[in-house]
């Protein structure tokens, strides 16, 4: 009777934990670290830290202080849009050094396993329309579609010349965290008509929109997505400034957006949000 009273006593400690634990996640704020062009860091009102498109160390726009990719602490998992430099960028260095898987796209995953960058484990495959829940059944990642291009373009270390494989399909992401808060990582695209399914069906709250042109969509196109077909209640306007061709600016952005609900923080790369 002893030891199934102290069997009970410790079940109903863990319970109680749980239960905790995730009310904590519930009331826990979300925190969306910008740190130039599309790399963000973000952290879940259950702790859990999800970092995207690292382009970090060769970033003109990224703050000195985090090309330091200690300074980032603590990564569950990292997620990348496409095989261009300015998003992949750190992300493979990252993923080793931190023993973190990397999800990408399928095709730039498999070329980076063939390639010898990254092992199996660490770069798990997925496509679009798949998702998934690496950190617990609290969090779910979903992958989505982007108009744009994913070629990967990687020096051969035998030959040292640079050659260019496949990189899969560019992506976005849909991260629903604990407390049900959504957040569209568009990566880079061009506008598309299924913008606006995107917007009625996952319903994300803030998203990360690139408004630079040239690549991607300029102030105007990004708003046309905003106001027409995502309709979110917060955006984050990026994808900018980081090189010449990028001209769009959160200015002209606002402006092409008039009159709308959708709160935006033209904020700087290195500041922070709290949700």
């Amino acid at each position: 009777m002893i030891m199934i009273g102290r069997l009970w006593g410790v079940l109903l400690a863990i319970v109680t934990a749980a239960l905790a634990s995730a009310a904590w996640a519930q009331g826990g704020k979300t925190e969306v670290l910008w740190l130039g062009q599309a790399a963000v860091k973000i952290t879940s009102p259950g702790g859990k830290v999800i970092v995207i498109d690292p382009f970090l160390t060769r970033n003109p726009k990224t703050p000195e202080q985090y090309k330091n990719l200690d300074a980032l602490g603590k990564v569950d998992f990292i997620l990348v849009t496409h095989a261009h430099g300015d998003h992949l960028g750190d992300a493979p260095d990252l993923a080793k050094k931190l023993k973190v898987p990397m999800v990408g796209p399928a095709g730039m995953n498999q070329s980076l396993v063939s390639l010898g960058v990254l092992p199996s484990e660490l770069a798990p495959r997925m496509n679009k329309g798949g998702t998934i829940m690496p950190l617990g059944p609290g969090i779910k990642i979903t992958m989505t579609r982007a108009e744009h291009s994913s070629e990967l373009l990687w020096k051969n270390p035998e030959t040292g010349k640079m050659e260019t494989h496949v990189g899969g399909e560019p992506v976005g992401f849909i991260i629903e965290l604990e407390n049900g808060f959504k957040i569209y990582h568009m990566g880079d695209t061009g506008l598309f008509g299924d913008m606006r399914f995107i917007g009625e069906y996952y319903k994300p709250d803030l998203i990360l929109v690139p408004i630079g042109g040239h690549f991607v969509m300029d102030p105007k196109d990004a708003a046309v997505a905003t106001r027409d077909y995502l309709k979110p209640k917060y955006a984050l306007p990026f994808h900018y400034g980081t090189f010449p061709p990028l001209k769009g600016t959160p200015q002209e952005y606002m402006a092409a957006l008039g009159n709308t609900t959708t709160k935006v923080f033209p904020i700087n790369p290195g500041e922070k949000l709290e949700f």
